[in-house]
């Protein structure tokens, strides 16, 4: 994924750097409001982020240029300190498309950005998805692993969504309670209630497992012969 971050504090836009560009991202950056809208003119991205504070343009007329002046409808994440419903009002009506509030998670960032693509791509990931003998479909909450029908909670099939989509790579513990519960996720002992049942619905009846822990970090989803 080829990302623009429009970010004037050197340390975010460190941090940012550090954690995307190990896990594959292509990473442009521009410090000012009117280096970023020069760098958009020039190149096709599939996210922005960008900084609602910037030098010489703010990012609220930046994103407004952006989609009026330069006609492009790439996603816009906005880094904003400001959290009032005001704040965000007026950053949805300049073509913003998602907001996250500072301090913010890494992590969170990642999901919201792969959400951004998927979306502006025009694809749900999860109309159809298969791991091995597992199938999912999301839009009829229909799961089977080796033709037998898995019973699950909203947020159980939420899970496994997230976890096949992202198969076989881990997922964090942190990406999987922003997936689920955004901002405001219960306490840390509610994602391994589900995290039980999925596996008891998943596992149980099989040889092999599917769904794997990775101590201190998180979760995977692996195909497996039977």
């Amino acid at each position: 994924m080829r990302v623009l971050i429009i970010e004037d504090h050197p340390d975010i836009a460190a941090n940012l750097a550090g954690y995307l560009g190990p896990l594959g991202y292509s990473l442009d950056f521009a410090a000012t409001g009117y280096g970023g809208l020069a760098l958009v003119a020039q190149n096709d991205y599939d996210v922005l982020i960008l900084d609602l504070g910037l030098p010489g343009i703010d990012g609220l007329s930046l994103c407004r240029k952006i989609r009026t002046e330069l006609g492009k409808n790439t996603p816009v994440l906005m880094l904003t300190a400001r959290d009032t419903v005001e704040d965000k009002v007026a950053g949805f009506e300049s073509g913003t498309d998602d907001y996250l509030v500072k301090p913010f998670s890494l992590p969170e960032l990642e999901v919201r950005l792969k959400a951004l693509s998927r979306r502006a791509r025009g694809a749900d990931p999860g109309v159809l998805m298969r791991v091995g003998n597992l199938s999912f479909n999301s839009q009829t909450y229909e799961a089977e692993r080796a033709g037998k029908r898995l019973t699950l909670t909203k947020t159980g099939y939420r899970i496994l969504a997230c976890l096949m989509r992202e198969s076989p790579k881990v997922v964090t513990r942190e990406m999987l309670e922003a997936e689920i519960w955004g901002e405001d996720p219960p306490d840390s002992g509610a994602l391994r209630t589900h995290i039980h049942a999925l596996r008891q619905a998943l596992d149980k009846s099989h040889p092999s497992s599917m769904l794997k822990t990775v101590q201190g970090i998180g979760y995977r989803l692996v195909a497996v012969d039977e």
